[in-house]
């Protein structure tokens, strides 16, 4: 059964070793130095250097299709028997836009509305970045159903940390 484990940087280490995790994504500033557990082999550990934010902005680096590319490829590699533990520095934005694409790229035929309204419930602090769910509602063929979904269910509760969620893909299977 494919798991996904949402977290902040601070609960990534615990989390990848109580839920057994062999793939680590992980969605943090240019700079910022994440230490891959040792459980997680490298080749199933993605870093991807972006900034939470959704528009350039001087001295940040802006999500762009090159990550959401990388960030895909890598689900696609993703076995799937063992959970994937995604996190980026407060669990709240980045690491949730990427559950949300993920869930979106790993069971392509489930409601974006019921996925994204299940991570709500999951986690109320979770506030996708909008940047980075646009771009994989492109690259997806979504015909922004994902962008769509985001907005309705709206910035999560206000947080320095966001509340850690799992989600099972098999139950989004249509």
């Amino acid at each position: 059964m494919a798991e996904i484990h949402v977290c902040s940087l601070a609960l990534m280490p615990g989390t990848v070793a109580r839920v057994d995790a062999r793939s680590l994504l992980s969605l943090v500033g240019a700079g910022m130095k994440v230490e891959r557990p040792d459980t997680v082999p490298q080749a199933q550990h993605l870093n991807l250097a972006v900034s939470d934010i959704a528009a350039p902005m001087l001295g940040y680096v802006v999500p762009d299709e090159g990550h959401v590319r990388r960030l895909l490829e890598f689900l696609f590699l993703w076995d799937q028997r063992k959970p994937l533990v995604v996190h980026c520095f407060a669990g709240v934005s980045r690491s949730t836009a990427a559950a949300f694409i993920a869930a979106c790229t790993l069971a392509p035929n489930a409601n974006e509305m019921a996925l994204a309204e299940h991570i709500r419930e999951l986690s109320p602090t979770a506030t996708p970045n909008p940047r980075l769910v646009a771009l994989a509602d492109d690259m997806l063929d979504r015909e922004g159903r994902m962008v769509a979904a985001i907005a309705a269910i709206g910035r999560g509760r206000e947080c320095y940390e966001g509340v850690p969620f799992a989600m099972e893909l098999k139950n989004w299977q249509i």
